[in-house]
């Protein structure tokens, strides 16, 4: 386990997410600007679970810079109005954990997302992994329903003259 910030974390010799985010790995890819991500998840706990990371790799919320946080947040609100949306489920679950005691699996900030499951909240035992075609048909849904992009950076305020 590695350090982060005084928290331990788990440690990989290269980190999951950063290969997706290069292609190394193939991953399903919902959308991404220069500074955040949303990933469908292969291992789906609730309706339409989500991922939204930093672009940069970041170990925890500890070491994120101010404005990834606000990507990230703005992100996150997104995924899930568009999975309420999509998927309609009576809930949204948001969560996100920092260091090897609060269960964080992968060194690399990430929120996860997801619409409730039928009878309430999501699944934390094991779940099947699906393919990458069937979180691709996910994010094709989540796209197409989405009631507006979800991955636009905010526009900046224009400067004076």
């Amino acid at each position: 386990m590695k350090e982060s910030e005084g928290l331990d974390i788990p440690t990989e010799n290269r980190c999951s997410f950063c290969d997706y985010l290069s292609g190394a790995r193939l991953y399903t890819v919902l959308c991404r600007n220069e500074q955040v991500a949303a990933l469908v998840t292969r291992e789906q706990r609730g309706v339409g679970h989500v991922l939204v990371i930093p672009v940069r790799h970041v170990p925890t919320l500890l070491e994120a810079k101010q404005d990834e946080l606000h990507a990230i947040i703005d992100t996150v609100a997104r995924v899930a109005s568009a999975i309420d949306v999509v998927f309609g489920r009576p809930g949204i679950a948001v969560w996100q954990n920092n260091g090897t005691a609060a269960h964080q699996a992968i060194p690399h900030l990430h929120f996860h997302v997801a619409g409730t499951l039928p009878g309430g909240g999501t699944d934390f035992d094991d779940v099947p992994e699906l393919s990458v075609a069937e979180t691709d048909e996910i994010a094709d849904r989540i796209r197409a329903g989405a009631p507006s992009p979800i991955c636009d950076l905010p526009s900046k305020p224009a400067l004076p003259n």
